[in-house]
């Protein structure tokens, strides 16, 4: 079998006013669509970060993916990563440097899959190892938040008129007490069992009152976590941990770096939990050796694709160290992708991340994927199991050439709303 197509294809779809450590998200959130087409009449799709740094990547190693065996991934990436090494931009003798050669190549890997599984009658778990479980749980995700829907929604829709998460995912959510019915409406629509609050945004106590509240309205069995994006200082963070301690599933990035994580570590009794100091094979010596953190919230968009991920949660057993999966704003080929992974991965036993519910389009065919008890069902169909509906590849692709974003920028977007806001860090 030949590589003889390769299409990337940069999309933007609508993104509330999600805030942030780093700011506020944008009306549009960007993401970068592959699909690899071969002699065999087969065609892979893959999903990865969005944003024209991520665009000139892939099209960068366009000549070393056409005309190649999908099945060949070792030699490619070798070609496409010769170094292996994680932490720098990457030079090649064919076109210079890539900006990430592990993201470049996770998400060339997730397409070349999905041709494999498509070939040999095989779901991408599979290919994987096989799955270890049937059903993958994800964690609702709550944000502070402004009002309104982003994208070509606006500001101006009317809650009023609409009910349940359609009008919670409009809602300004600036206080405690507005994230508890948005993470209500949110189990409500999803079924989900646990809760994630991105914090860091607002001054730390209203955030601890905001935890005590979901606490008291979900009860002691709903695990509960929460992420400052090393928006605390260590002092701050060994303050709020005391008043955490046997509410948190998970305290994860409240402080900066792998040095402040392990020295927290050592004066709290909280697990600690990282997507942020250690984001690479080349960070695990240290981290683990300084004992930064008790769980690790894996990613294959940036860890190198879904191999390299199982290869991390091994290595993760072996230190005894737990496993997560991380999120951004994405669609369903990196729902089902991370969908796959997690079910082939023995001792990824947290709920894993996901942004779906907040992003309200979709270009899969049959539309948006569906949660059922907080959880999605693992494809038994051949590859990935989810196909592009080209209209809506083609829709969302003018969407960001009109939107006219190129790059994410949440401290920008954030001064639209705040004049001279800096994403200040730590802030707390």
């Amino acid at each position: 079998m030949e590589i003889t197509s390769y299409r990337i294809t940069p999309i933007a779809f609508a993104d509330p006013p999600l805030r942030a450590a780093f700011g506020l998200h944008a009306p549009y959130a960007l993401r970068t669509i592959i699909e690899i087409e071969t002699d065999a009449g087969i065609t892979g799709v893959g999903e990865t970060h969005g944003g024209a740094q991520v665009v000139e990547d892939l099209e960068a190693v366009r000549d070393l993916v056409i005309g190649r065996d999908p099945y060949q991934l070792n030699a490619l990436e070798a070609l496409i990563w010769p170094s292996g090494d994680h932490t720098a931009r990457t030079s090649t003798p064919w076109t210079g440097a890539l900006r990430s050669p592990a993201r470049t190549f996770g998400a060339i890997e997730v397409a070349c899959l999905d041709i494999i599984g498509k070939a040999t009658g095989r779901p991408v778990c599979d290919l994987l190892g096989g799955r270890v479980r049937d059903q993958v749980e994800f964690s609702a995700y709550l944000f502070y938040k402004h009002a309104g829907a982003g994208g070509r929604f606006g500001f101006d829709m009317n809650p009023a008129a609409t009910g349940g998460w359609s009008a919670a995912l409009q809602q300004e959510a600036l206080d405690a007490e507005a994230l508890v019915v948005q993470a209500q409406a949110m189990v409500a629509a999803f079924g989900f069992k646990s809760l994630k609050l991105k914090a860091g945004v607002l001054p730390p106590d209203e955030e601890l009152r905001t935890i005590a509240l979901l606490r008291a309205a979900f009860g002691p069995d709903v695990p509960l976590r929460l992420d400052p994006n090393a928006n605390w200082s260590l002092e701050t963070s060994q303050r709020c941990a005391r008043q955490l301690q046997g509410v948190l599933e998970y305290y994860e990035d409240p402080v900066d770096g792998k040095a402040a994580m392990a020295q927290l570590a050592r004066t709290v009794d909280l697990p600690l939990a990282t997507n942020m100091c250690c984001v690479s094979f080349e960070d695990i010596v240290e981290t683990f050796q300084q004992g930064s953190v008790q769980i690790i919230l894996g990613d294959h968009h940036f860890w190198g694709g879904l191999r390299a991920t199982v290869e991390l949660a091994r290595i993760c057993r072996v230190w005894g160290i737990g496993l997560s999966m991380h999120s951004n704003s994405h669609l369903g080929i990196s729902l089902a992708a991370m969908t796959h992974l997690a079910a082939a991965v023995p001792n990824l036993t947290y709920a894993c991340d996901t942004h779906y519910p907040w992003q309200d389009e979709e270009l899969i065919v049959g539309g948006k994927l569906q949660f059922q008890d907080g959880a999605l069902a693992v494809p038994t169909t051949p590859g990935l199991g989810v196909e592009i509906d080209q209209t809506e590849l083609a829709r969302m692709h003018q969407q960001y050439l009109d939107c006219g974003l190129t790059h994410r920028n949440d401290e920008i977007e954030m001064q639209k709303i705040e004049p001279g806001w800096a994403a200040i860090r730590p802030r707390f």
